[in-house]
């Protein structure tokens, strides 16, 4: 029976268009699924879009649009972004369907029934943007703590769930799964804020039409964030409770923005022990991107535009360069320099190289015929013995999340062939030792052949240029990632053919 997986990343709002920071978060799931599906798992893959709340409403009327027309459109162009990069999800939710309103009834209602939830009247701060009251005590000189703009005071009737019940349980869990919270840095922020006593969460909105009713009280809408929060059961087929919901419950990552952090592993996880209801296995949040050191907004037209990154450096340099830039889990800065840098640095001068010297030695010496090793001498042993660590090296940075060290493990890889290269000499070999320069080049097309498979997850549409070009067959599988795979004797046809990554030329200032 196959391992299942099932990762998630958190519904994007669809009150603009996506950018940076949700292809950022969107980019990693997709890694991480492949990579599972590539170890042979079941894997289940979710986005999807948090469509209700009154700012997607007051965003649609602004444009002069409906808000199921405005939310239509947006969902439209969000799913052209992710097909242009190559994400591979395997379901994709709207908190407008009719599974997700059905499921978030039942649910509301069964913890009305329970007395989890009911009906009392709150006063506080309400934050439009944010969709989020704040306490009075988390008010920053009267302004929301996350966005930093006015709240508006409301008094109204509303439907409570019992977040205050839930503090015990939730902080015996942290101390029980060390690794629910991740990365570490977040944890003890999330700790002190439990600890320092929770209030119970108000539920519903009145005069809010852009949402899900009530079940039994139609005048109210449910609060938008625990309707969506909801969709990570829904796309399960939780109402059913059948072979789906069985095979991949609870969900092994919630990836998402720190700012939602805190909904996810205090509000959810509670909402899922009222319900009795495992809880995931782990919520990471990541961090966030600025643009030339200052934070994007649009008053400042800083807002970087993936389809734009992709058009002038393509899909894979853009994949590369968001997970590799900085450890995951930390904020990263984006610049059009750092950008040409990094892609200039590894992507043209060491892989795309790499790729281009061995198979123009291959097709000099050996006509494009893999040629079968001879002699072996230590730096060969040195070249396997790296790519040998390379499977397990690859598992334990993935498991962590740790991108920007599976990058380096596969680097190591790249630079070390590189460095074979100069020190082999195979131009000398040629004339001195041919069995000695069989053996090189022979370890040159495996060490591609290993590296070409290791890149699938993260740069799949370079995995697959490289594949062709050392004219393999689909070898996608973990398996595959060992020493010997290449079949000597086999022709590889090496005209025509284009550099991975063309070096860009920085204009001179």
């Amino acid at each position: 029976m196959n391992k299942k997986f099932y990762i998630t990343t958190p519904l994007y709002y669809v009150n603009d268009i996506l950018h940076i920071g949700h292809a950022y978060c969107t980019v990693a799931v997709d890694v991480l699924a492949r990579f599972r599906r590539l170890k042979g798992e079941e894997v289940f893959f979710l986005t999807g879009t948090d469509e209700h709340g009154q700012k997607i409403e007051q965003a649609a009327r602004l444009n002069g649009e409906e808000p199921q027309a405005w939310v239509d459109r947006i969902v439209e162009e969000d799913k052209k972004l992710w097909k242009r990069l190559n994400i591979s999800y395997d379901d994709f939710i709207q908190t407008t369907q009719v599974r997700h309103k059905d499921t978030v009834q039942a649910v509301f209602t069964k913890l009305y029934e329970k007395g989890d939830i009911y009906k009392g009247k709150y006063e506080g701060w309400y934050c439009v943007p944010c969709e989020t009251f704040c306490l009075e005590g988390q008010l920053v000189e009267g302004k929301c703590p996350e966005c930093g703009r006015i709240t508006e005071k409301v008094a109204e009737e509303s439907y409570f769930f019992k977040l205050s019940e839930y503090q015990e349980r939730l902080l015996d869990y942290f101390n029980k799964n060390p690794h629910f919270m991740m990365p570490p840095s977040r944890q003890a922020e999330m700790i002190n804020f439990v600890k320092n006593g929770l209030k119970d969460l108000s539920v519903s909105r009145l005069g809010t039409k852009w949402g899900i009713p009530v079940p039994f009280d139609s005048k109210h809408t449910i609060y938008v964030w625990f309707d969506a929060l909801i969709n990570y059961i829904t796309a399960v087929d939780y109402l059913k409770e059948g072979e789906k919901f069985k095979k991949f419950w609870p969900a092994d990552i919630h990836l998402v923005g720190k700012e939602i952090f805190k909904f996810h592993v205090i509000i959810w996880p509670a909402m899922l022990m009222a319900l009795d209801i495992e809880i995931p296995r782990k919520v990471f949040g990541h961090g966030w991107w600025t643009v030339e050191g200052e934070k994007m907004s649009k008053s400042k037209g800083n807002v970087v535009n993936p389809h734009q990154v992709v058009d002038e450096f393509g899909v894979d340099a853009f994949r590369y360069f968001l997970l590799r830039e900085v450890p995951f889990g930390l904020d990263g800065d984006f610049s059009r320099d750092s950008f040409i840098n990094r892609y200039n640095a590894d992507l043209a001068n060491d892989l795309g190289n790499l790729l281009n010297r061995t198979l123009v030695m291959l097709e000099k010496y050996f006509e494009g015929i893999v040629p079968f090793p001879g002699s072996k001498e230590k730096t060969d042993d040195d070249l396997i013995s790296l790519i040998q660590k390379l499977p397990s090296n690859l598992d334990v940075s993935l498991e962590t999340l740790e991108f920007h060290s599976a990058f380096s493990y596969i680097w190591e890889i790249v630079n070390f062939a590189n460095k074979y290269i100069d020190k082999t000499a195979p131009w000398k070999l040629f004339k001195e030792n041919k069995e000695r320069l069989q053996t090189v080049i022979y370890n040159l097309i495996e060490a591609l052949r290993i590296v070409s498979l290791a890149i699938a997850p993260f740069m799949p549409e370079t995995s697959e240029k490289m594949e062709k070009q050392l004219g393999l067959s689909h070898q996608k599988s973990f398996e595959s990632m060992t020493w010997g795979g290449i079949k000597s004797g086999n022709k590889i046809e090496v005209k025509d053919r284009e550099p991975l990554f063309p070096r860009i030329i920085k204009p001179e200032k």
